[in-house]
């Protein structure tokens, strides 16, 4: 194998060592069970959307509503809860069920309407960014709060549900792995084999690198299409559970960077092990590498409004170098 060829397949994952051994050196405490512990729960929500990103790359689109969903799952949860003082049975069944609805919709925007995928998206995204305002006119839900029709707001988020966010399990160290993330693995490692191993994942990399092709063959495109945005719809709603969970409230504005960090982590995949395509795997390492990015540099107290552009130059550097000696080696 030659030096090209091991940059290509190893170089990101050299980076990632070498992110972490920075950080370790420079910033104190990066290397401490509690570091671990944040980094898990940024990764968890993160990588959970961007696994959803990545079905529907995988079928040659993209989905910029994700994040939406995700946040409109989260005051949907509060509000079943904290308003309407249900269960939190209902209220994880009240998310998936937006998650699959958008996910139809956009579904059939881009492949009965003819909308592009970006386009079909954006407009979601915005739709739902103002849905979700409307019931409490903008305002965060949570226990006590005073209605617009000036009721109080008297239920709680149930003890079952806020461990979906804020249990840990042991794991050497007590208190260490977060259910969140449990629920990541979970999720990646069931993407990745339907992915890999099913007929149904197979023809959906089928559709996405010869949509004609796949057709003249007899799949049902439109159908394969469809269900990628479902995926990533139920993907973004479960991120918006444990988002949730993890808050205890309706936070209107926590899930501001949801969609750039899941999109960062899904692009990120192309570039793990030198796959150059959309893969669970790569998804799962790119998340991990978002999150350790973000602690290191909340931990070196780097001003916020520099982390954004750290994390772009980053992620950049590393998908150009990759796919620039990638594609130099095919000549």
């Amino acid at each position: 194998m030659s030096m090209r060829e091991l940059a290509v397949r190893y170089g990101f994952l050299v980076l990632l060592v070498a992110l972490v051994a920075y950080f370790a050196i420079a910033a104190d405490g990066f290397a401490s069970p509690q570091s671990a512990v944040f980094i898990f729960q940024s990764v968890a929500i993160t990588g959970v959307l961007a696994l959803g990103v990545t079905a529907t790359l995988v079928v040659g689109g993209f989905d910029l509503s994700i994040g939406s969903v995700a946040t409109t799952a989260m005051m949907a949860a509060a509000y079943v809860m904290v308003i309407l003082e249900q269960n939190a049975f209902v209220a994880v069944i009240a998310c998936l069920l937006i998650g699959i609805i958008v996910g139809l919709i956009n579904g059939f925007l881009i492949v009965y309407m003819r909308v592009p995928d970006l386009l079909a998206t954006l407009g979601m995204m915005f739709l739902l960014v103002g849905l979700q305002r409307i019931p409490t006119e903008g305002r965060s839900i949570a226990t006590g709060m005073t209605m617009p029709d000036g009721s109080v707001a008297e239920g709680t988020f149930s003890a079952a549900f806020l461990a979906l966010g804020r249990h840990r399990f042991d794991f050497f160290i007590q208190n260490l792995i977060p259910v969140s993330v449990v629920v990541l693995l979970v999720l990646a490692v069931a993407i990745w084999f339907f992915l890999e191993y099913t007929r149904f994942g197979r023809m959906m990399y089928a559709v996405g690198s010869n949509e004609r092709a796949a057709q003249l063959a007899g799949a049902p495109v439109k159908a394969y299409k469809i269900w990628a945005y479902v995926i990533s719809g139920i993907f973004a709603s479960i991120g918006g559970i444990l988002l949730a969970a993890r808050l205890g409230r309706g936070d209107i504005a926590s899930g501001n960077n949801l969609l750039l960090d899941s999109v960062a982590a899904a692009l990120i995949g192309f570039a793990v092990l030198g796959a150059a395509k959309p893969n669970a795997f790569g998804t799962a390492v790119g998340a991990l590498f978002v999150g350790i990015l973000l602690q290191g540099l909340t931990m070196m107290n780097a001003p916020y409004y520099t982390q954004d552009f750290v994390k772009g130059i980053v992620l950049v550097v590393a998908l150009v170098f990759t796919f620039a000696l990638s594609n130099a080696g095919r000549r």
